[in-house]
Parts: structure tokens; sequence; C-alpha cells
């Protein structure tokens, strides 16, 4: 018995040598300077690969990662929302921006407009007005005395259910309607994000959008609902939930940006700035 496992031991030795030979001889064959081995050849291959990546995406610009938005433009956050001015300052705009609330008045619109759109567009020109009425109300002055463009963002968020628009509660009655009709369901999240510039003089969006995202909530109990209204958290959310909050335990499942139903979508925000500011 040890002489076949010696035997065999020593046949696979020399098989092992055999194929190095070999293999080494190809090497030779492909690569006759002796200072270029294999693993050159791999890892020139590999830097080559990384580079022209890097370079295409530097040559792309399609996010804010590599733009100093300093040497760029001024930025104005037409909202006063907590959410909004902290997902801008994730996305690495923290003290490149100033958050001032729109002096536009939702309520003059809002049940007209409802009748005359669907809920994504209904968003979107939302996020228009409330944009473009901070400047043309003078609430850019301090921005304007720069050399450089004026960007104003405005943003929107609605829950839709069905096709009926959800907003911010007005009361915690109504906040506990809301979250029963969320109950178990699917429901459907509109972010619209509008940006106006001091180039056109504010006159007409250099983009606007809206980004939508499917949200699964799981059946809650009416002492769910009763516990989470007097924490006070619905109060100023659409739907009456906060997904990045206590309400984020309501929710099962999400298609779509998790930025959008917070508030703002960060991914498609970014790339369509880069855009404005590299045309």
């Amino acid at each position: 018995t040890h002489h076949f496992f010696r035997t065999s031991s020593r046949s696979h030795r020399v098989r092992s040598l055999i194929m190095k030979v070999v293999l080494l001889a190809t090497l030779f064959t492909l690569f006759p300077e002796p200072t270029l081995s294999a693993a050159t050849f791999i890892l020139s291959m590999s830097s080559s690969s990384t580079s022209k990546t890097t370079a295409k995406a530097t040559d792309n610009n399609n996010s804010l990662v590599s733009l100093d938005i300093s040497k760029k433009c001024k930025l104005v956050l037409a909202s006063q929302s907590p959410r909004r001015v902290e997902i801008l300052n994730m996305i690495g705009l923290m003290n490149q921006f100033r958050a001032q609330p729109s002096p536009f008045d939702e309520d003059e619109i809002r049940d007209e407009l409802k009748k005359q759109v669907n809920p994504p567009e209904y968003t979107r020109i939302m996020a228009e007005r409330k944009a473009q009425a901070l400047p043309l109300a003078g609430g850019c002055q301090e921005e304007m005395e720069s050399s450089l463009p004026v960007i104003v963002i405005g943003s929107d968020t609605i829950v839709d259910l069905d096709g009926t628009i959800l907003e911010k509660p007005r009361s915690e009655e109504e906040a506990v309607v809301m979250l029963r009709k969320l109950s178990g369901r699917k429901h459907q999240v509109h972010t619209g994000v509008a940006l106006y510039s001091s180039i056109n003089q504010f006159q007409d969006p250099v983009s606007s959008f809206t980004e939508t995202a499917q949200v699964e909530f799981a059946e809650l109990s009416e002492a769910d609902i009763a516990a989470y209204v007097a924490s006070g958290e619905p109060m100023d959310k659409a739907g009456s939930y906060g997904i990045q909050g206590i309400g984020g335990q309501f929710v099962k499942g999400i298609t779509g940006d998790f930025f959008a139903v917070m508030g703002f979508p960060m991914h498609r925000f970014s790339w369509e700035l880069a855009r404005i500011l590299n045309e």
C-alpha cells in the first residue's frame, strides 16, 4: 500500500513538472522578452482596461462627484424640508447651497391642478412653481451678486394611491385615515424636481422631471396607527409617513429610488445637475 502511494505521488510530481515545462515553453514563445512574464502581461492588461474606464467616466462627468460646484454655480434650495437639506448634504454639497422656503402658495392651484393632470405631472408642476417663485420674488439677490450662474432647486413629493393624491395631513384625524388606506397595500411615491437658472432669467426650467418609486405597506393595526400618529412624525410627511424614520417599520418593500420616497431623488438630481453644469 505504501509503495502504491509513493508511486502515485511520484507520477503526479512528474506530470506536474511536464505541464510546467510546456507552459513555460509556450510563454517564452509568446513573450520572447525575458522581462515580460505572464503576471506582468495580465497586470498590464488590467491596468490598461482600468485606465480606459476611468478616462471614459472622467470624460462623461455624469455625476457631481468629479465637479467643484463652488466654481460652477450658486445653488439655492427653494425648500424648508430638513430631509432635502440632509440629502443634498449627503451628496457632498454641504456649505455649497443655501436653503430658503419658496413663497409659492400651493393652496392657490392645488385643487384645480389635481383635476387637470395625473399625479406624476402634478408633482413636477408643483416643483416648477416652487422653484420659479423664489427668484422672481427676489429671493436670490445674495447669489445674483456673484458672477456665477444661479441655479434654484424646487421639489415636491406626493403619495399616489390608485390615482388619488395623498399629501401632508392637515390634522391627526386625516393622518389616521391616510394610514388606514395605505395599510396592507401598494402605492407609488412621486417626487418632482425642477431646476431654474439665471442664465435664462429663470423663465423656463433647465431641467424638470418626476422620479417614481413603488412602496408596499404591511398590515397596520389600529394600535400601530394611533401610536404612530401620536409620535407626531406623520404630520409633515406626504401620505402621513416617513420612510427614513419610525414609519420605515411599516414598509415591507420598495421598488425604485429610496431617496425619492424620502423626498429627493439623489441619483437623478446629481446626474441632471452635472449635465447642466457641463453644457
